[in-house]
């Protein structure tokens, strides 16, 4: 059944050095053309795959408030009119600190968007601009700020550790100042270099410095840390809430479970299936003129991988993968299935196995990557 939906908006008005999802420079782009777009593939999309409510949908990007007033409040009424959605659905749009008018606030809070997750990385200027981000730190707090007068209660942050030059007084000075925010929900990733971005380049020519992996785990460890002392539930490997604002809908993709994604270059799972879209604008405009949905390849998921899929997605939530849940989806029980797996794992203290649940160790959040793998073509 499907849960969910994604919408990406592929528009930047600046490009991060770090970035690899599928974006382009917004001047000269046919937004107005894709904005429509968008509604032909939601509306193509609910008729094959009837839907009768989502639980969650999220805007991602790019930068999605890189739209206009009036292209912002189209998608927004796009969204309303295609997709059917629970009375108490989670709405989710990303933003960029300094993105945010108090127009396309309001804009958002009238068109039941109730959560919204900004894009920070760090509150170190002399950083920001290294990694290729417009906004500085002050733009952070005026924006959170707008953000409360408009309504929104529901507000999450991205920040990333191991950043070149970054050292762990760097970070530990990043969390002291978003914590004075006063808001719900964090996420903290590592900085992963990817190919075809300028840090990649970079580093390809040796001009990159980054902290280490010993540095990058002491700054993990000190994340963990300090949300817990603040406050903040780790309810999953990057992620940390108060209690009950936890993203419904990156939860989604962790339980394993169905959702819609529409967009240039979105990936979908729907009726078993994998899918990804066409990512560059033109074809994906092309599929959507000729009246067809934009899939660029699609797999069918096995059984095999389905459950493979259910233990290293699962494994990422901190209570872990439920053997009850399990054992009832696919009529098969992963201790017994994974059994030389998991117990190879314990032995590393890497897992560990409770109150059924299978799960990850302090140790194993750290390890994350080489437990997760130990699942694959088993």
């Amino acid at each position: 059944m499907i849960q969910s939906a994604y919408i990406h908006i592929p528009f930047c008005e600046h490009i991060c050095h770090y970035c690899d999802f599928n974006k382009v420079f917004l001047k000269g782009q046919p937004v107005d053309e894709y904005v429509q777009a968008l509604d032909k593939e939601m509306e193509m999309s609910v008729k094959k795959y009837p839907v009768r409510s989502l639980k969650t949908i999220f805007v991602g990007g790019g930068t999605p408030t890189s739209l206009n007033e009036q292209q912002l409040f189209r998608l927004c009424e796009s969204i309303n009119n295609r997709l059917p959605a629970d009375s108490d659905f989670e709405f989710t749009f990303e933003a960029n600190p300094g993105d945010l008018s108090l127009e396309k606030l309001k804009i958002l809070k009238e068109s039941g968007v109730n959560r919204l997750s900004l894009g920070v990385q760090t509150f170190n200027d002399e950083l920001l601009k290294r990694i290729g981000r417009v906004h500085r730190a002050k733009d952070v707090f005026e924006t959170v700020e707008k953000a409360k007068t408009a309504g929104f209660e529901n507000i999450s942050i991205d920040l990333i550790y191991s950043l070149p030059g970054k050292t762990i007084a760097d970070f530990q000075e990043s969390l002291k100042e978003a914590f004075t925010l006063d808001i719900s929900h964090y996420s903290g990733y590592s900085l992963i270099i990817e190919p075809k971005t300028v840090f990649y380049n970079l580093m390809r020519k040796g001009k990159l410095m980054t902290p280490g992996e010993d540095a990058e785990a002491a700054m993990y460890e000190l994340l963990m840390e300090e949300m817990d002392k603040n406050g903040f539930r780790q309810y999953e490997i990057s992620n940390f809430s108060k209690p009950g604002f936890e993203s419904r809908h990156n939860l989604t993709y962790w339980n394993n479970e169905e959702y819609f994604g529409f967009g240039a270059g979105a990936h979908s799972y729907t009726d078993g299936w994998r899918r990804s879209n066409a990512g560059p604008l033109k074809k994906y405009l092309e599929h959507i003129e000729k009246g067809s949905l934009p899939v660029f390849e699609e797999h069918k998921v096995t059984l095999a991988e389905k459950m493979e899929e259910e233990m290293f997605l699962g494994l990422r939530k901190t209570k872990g993968v439920s053997i009850d849940v399990f054992s009832h989806k696919f009529g098969k029980d992963p201790m017994e299935l994974f059994g030389k797996e998991i117990d190879g794992l314990i032995k590393k203290s890497l897992l560990n196995v409770s109150n059924g649940y299978i799960f990850l160790t302090k140790r194993g959040r750290l390890l994350g990557n080489e437990v997760f793998q130990s699942f694959l073509g088993v």
